[in-house]
């Protein structure tokens, strides 16, 4: 793809510049990280859509957050284990693009579950007599439907902004996928317009979120130090803490990446954090939520027990 004006017809994933015998090390751990993500997501579901007593509001939207997670893990996983063995490390165009789109669109789509999972929590608990009234599964539903509706909507936007620049040079995409910030670098045109509207969706999509939470929290917080017994507030709070673990992973390293003024000395941090967003949170969630979980546990037993017919 000659000098400086030829256009670009794909692109040259940097990664983490290591050494052929560590990647060769890494893309084992990846790849076994990477299966466990799915098996573990993939069992969550299972148990969710298998156990009518895991058919709520709650485990319904946590069924959601499993299709997130195997959804955003595979979209940026395997490209990356097979650049672990490929010196070329090379993505067409069009590839790079849609990685760069549907990354985009389970990210905002998840923030908008994690704030949906959170006003079901306040439900449960600061008004527990009209759960059922409040929380129904039409609205559960519309939520549902809003979160993933909104994520794309809003990848889509980046994605028409995306394809208006010219990519003439150089090539080389130092990250581990095509990540947006990543991308926009070497674009051969003024991407402010981008660079903005990027900042905003991440107000939208994660401080406004996040705010919202914060205030959910503070309701529930008060409304468990209210409950008399001690068992009680133990209860209540065992079915948030799981969501809060996951909020603070989430939520905590996409601000980093998205709303810390950027330099180059943070480059391969944020190929760090990227990784962990797309390889070991995808696995960490179930962990947190069957491990936390008392249902979930007690589901898995029915499961296991259960005779064949």
């Amino acid at each position: 793809m000659g000098g400086n004006q030829s256009w670009v017809t794909g692109f040259i994933l940097v990664g983490l510049r290591l050494s052929a015998e560590i990647e060769a090390f890494l893309f084992w751990i990846f790849s076994l990280l990477y299966i466990f993500g799915l098996l573990a997501n993939g069992m969550i579901l299972g148990l969710i859509c298998l156990d009518p007593r895991l058919h709520t509001p709650m485990y319904f939207f946590l069924s959601h957050l499993a299709i997130l997670d195997m959804s955003y893990a595979s979209n940026n996983v395997p490209k990356m284990l097979t650049n672990l063995l490929n010196q070329k490390k090379i993505i067409s165009f069009v590839p790079c693009i849609m990685q760069t789109f549907l990354y985009l669109a389970f990210a905002a789509t998840e923030c908008l579950i994690l704030a949906a999972m959170s006003y079901d929590r306040y439900v449960a608990i600061c008004h527990p007599l009209r759960y059922t009234v409040i929380m129904s599964w039409t609205v559960g539903m519309a939520l549902a439907a809003a979160s993933w509706s909104f994520g794309f909507i809003l990848s889509v936007a980046h994605l028409i902004l995306l394809l208006r620049l010219p990519f003439c040079g150089p090539r080389q995409v130092n990250h581990l996928f095509c990540e947006i910030l990543a991308v926009l670098k070497l674009a051969c045109a003024d991407t402010w317009i981008n660079q903005v509207v990027l900042f905003a969706a991440s107000v939208c999509v994660l401080v406004g979120p996040l705010c919202l939470m914060l205030v959910s929290y503070m309701h529930i917080i008060w409304a468990i130090l209210k409950i008399p017994s001690k068992e009680g507030r133990r209860k209540a709070f065992s079915t948030c803490s799981s969501h809060l673990c996951v909020v603070g992973l989430f939520f905590g390293i996409a601000m980093l990446v998205y709303m810390v003024p950027d330099s180059n000395q943070r480059e391969e941090q944020e190929k760090i954090l990227s990784l962990f967003h797309s390889l070991f949170n995808p696995m960490l969630n179930p962990l947190i939520y069957s491990l936390r979980n008392t249902q979930v546990k007690e589901a898995l037993h029915r499961a296991l027990l259960k005779k064949p017919m």
